[in-house]
């Protein structure tokens, strides 16, 4: 497991990638971000050893190494889900490479649902925690303790000096930024009537099919690590909408340009 995970590391450098600081995790139609980095070398997730590769058609495969706000990034231009067929050590083993390069903060972002209907579509949703509803745990194999601490404590999966940074963004660049609870289920199917109300039962104010693999490992890894989810999608059980990709694509290309701002504004201030 560590050999493969120096391999994957070696390969990486060997292609220019140098010691990143901060880790970005781009969630799905959210690739703009790239626009405003100083993009020094790159690398197709087919060609690093081990790496799984991006199967949905509007997630890119790519891992970026530059320079954002004068910080040093890796970015996942793409990432990869349960339903996808990969295990939860798949989704989560670019963080571990991530961390063996030399990250020391990790920023993440996703598409979501909203649940609480007080959240419109193209507006943010800071995590403030989490439900994991996936059905299992990337800690949850054998020799999970070489690689850290078998137990991690979940107490403030996100990082409260981030999360406040990032309020105060909001409140400087006047952008709306919810703070709430997400839920992250296995999909690929959607929600039925009775599970966006189970949802909202149990506190959940977003649901979406990533994030929370990939925080817990940045937990177990010691990384601080602070998330947004674009809600692009509401999920009211009393007037429930067919779901559209396209529109949904369309929302997070909207909301889009307030997450760069406030991803950079985060970079100036760490």
């Amino acid at each position: 497991m560590t050999d493969r995970i120096d391999e994957s590391v070696d390969y990486l450098k060997s292609k220019g990638f140098g010691e990143p600081e901060v880790g970005i995790i781009l969630g799905t139609g959210l690739g703009k971000l790239l626009d405003d980095i100083e993009i020094e070398k790159e690398a197709s997730y087919n060609h690093i050893p081990y790496f799984p590769t991006a199967t949905v058609e509007f997630h890119k495969g790519k891992l970026i190494y530059g320079t954002l706000e004068g910080k040093k990034v890796i970015v996942m231009q793409g990432r990869f889900h349960l339903y996808e067929g990969y295990s939860l050590f798949d989704v989560t083993y670019p963080v571990r490479v991530m961390k063996r390069l030399g990250i020391k903060r990790m920023l993440v972002s996703n598409a979501s649902g909203a649940i609480n209907l007080d959240f419109k579509k193209a507006e943010l949703m800071l995590i403030d925690d989490h439900i994991n509803l996936q059905g299992g745990s990337p800690l949850a194999f054998h020799g999970v303790d070489k690689l850290g601490e078998r137990f991690v404590d979940m107490n403030e999966p996100y990082d409260k000096e981030m999360n406040k940074t990032f309020e105060e963004a909001a409140k400087k660049l006047d952008i709306t930024l919810h703070k709430g609870i997400y839920a992250s289920v296995m999909g690929p199917q959607l929600e039925t009537r009775a599970e966006y109300r189970y949802l909202k039962i149990i506190g959940a104010d977003a649901v979406g099919m990533s994030t929370v693999p990939e925080v817990i490992v940045a937990n177990h890894l010691n990384i601080p690590v602070s998330a947004i989810s674009v809600i692009t999608d509401q999920g009211d059980p009393d007037n429930l909408e067919k779901v559209d990709i396209q529109d949904i694509l369309a929302n997070a290309a909207k909301a889009e340009p307030d997450m760069v701002k406030l991803f950079k504004e985060l970079l100036q201030k760490i």
